[in-house]
């Protein structure tokens, strides 16, 4: 089964490439399938790995950043993929 872990956080306004920088630099063990990383307006970064493993598993997640850098605590989501098409 793939399972996706979605993380989002808002930095602190004009803080958004420091955000996306510390979120980049964040390692995970062991690595996921696949990772990636966005930016959207407002000084949002969103993580999205992939994951070969059952729904509950216990899997490595970004942590929180410094509070200092986000504008609230980090939105986290877990989906398993129910195929294409």
């Amino acid at each position: 089964m793939t399972v996706a872990l979605m993380w989002e956080a808002r930095a602190v306004p004009g803080r958004g490439g420091e955000l996306l920088q510390w979120a980049r630099a964040q390692r995970l063990d062991p690595g996921p399938l696949r990772r990636e990383t966005f930016r959207a307006p407002q000084d949002r970064v969103l993580v999205i790995t992939w994951w070969d493993a059952p729904y509950d598993a216990e899997l490595p997640e970004l942590p929180e950043p410094d509070s200092a850098l986000v504008t609230r605590a980090v939105h986290r989501w877990r989906f398993e993929s129910v195929g294409t098409g």
